[in-house]
């Protein structure tokens, strides 16, 4: 009998106050998949708001809670390209100061992955068993992409999904114009991208667009119901957990 893998969950500060059906998705999601799901309870924000905005030293702080938080963990996924780039990548200059440190967090990073990579690169899982009747296209947050390297691992999973119908249109990687405080400092021009971005799902005919990333999600539901658009706007753990209908 093959031992089990274990993983721990970083939930992240949007799942948990705006969105916990989508941190509950990926449990369910992960446990079908044969994973041992673990909650560490003292886990907070990884501290990219802060370094975003320049502080440094509360970033810092908020790192090496996480570092002692998930440092025992055999892996730690999450819901979230971008809280992943934050560890993966960012982590890394936040550290540069204490060698040591810097390499006890460079060991817990390489065990660290967004929910998609986790499923198809190290469970080597494609196909989870969801069904959805309707059509479908992606929209790929800019971390998850451009900082993680996330290129195919989202889309090879919703074609899996029985009965869905992948819709491909062109600016699937144009940012949305969320960018965490980006579009609080120019919201004008975060308006113009999200504008742009909703003009081609909408022309797709698309019935639900889905993103990995709840910032990216915000942005599209609040442009969406602006909009009033029929198409929604799901995360990829909703989509695989069967929790998402044409009409709710």
């Amino acid at each position: 009998m093959s031992k089990r893998i274990k993983a721990s969950l970083f939930i992240t500060c949007l799942v948990d106050q705006l969105y916990p059906d989508v941190g509950l998705s990926m449990v369910r999601v992960l446990q079908k998949a044969g994973v041992d799901v673990q909650f560490p309870e003292g886990q907070t924000c990884c501290g990219q708001p802060a370094f975003n905005s320049g502080f440094n030293s509360k970033a810092l702080d908020l790192a090496h809670k996480f570092l002692d938080t998930f440092e025992d963990s055999d892996y730690v996924v999450l819901p979230s390209g971008s809280c992943g780039s934050m560890i993966k990548v960012f982590y890394e200059d936040l550290f540069k100061e204490d060698p040591a440190l810097q390499k006890r967090m460079q060991a817990v990073a390489g065990r660290t992955y967004e929910f998609s990579q986790f499923l198809v690169n190290v469970l080597g899982v494609n196909d989870v068993g969801a069904s959805f009747h309707g059509k479908a296209t992606y929209h790929a947050s800019c971390h998850l992409l451009r900082e993680l390297g996330a290129t195919n691992e989202s889309i090879n999973l919703m074609k899996s999904v029985q009965g869905l119908e992948f819709i491909a249109v062109e600016n699937a990687t144009v940012c949305c114009g969320f960018g965490g405080t980006f579009s609080v400092k120019y919201p004008d021009i975060s308006e113009a991208m999200i504008g742009k971005k909703l003009d081609t799902i909408q022309a797709s005919g698309a019935d639900i667009v889905v993103a990995n990333d709840s910032g990216c999600l915000m942005q599209l539901k609040g442009a969406m119901g602006r909009r009033k658009l029929r198409t929604r706007a799901v995360h990829l753990a909703e989509l695989l957990d069967n929790k998402v209908t044409i009409n709710g």
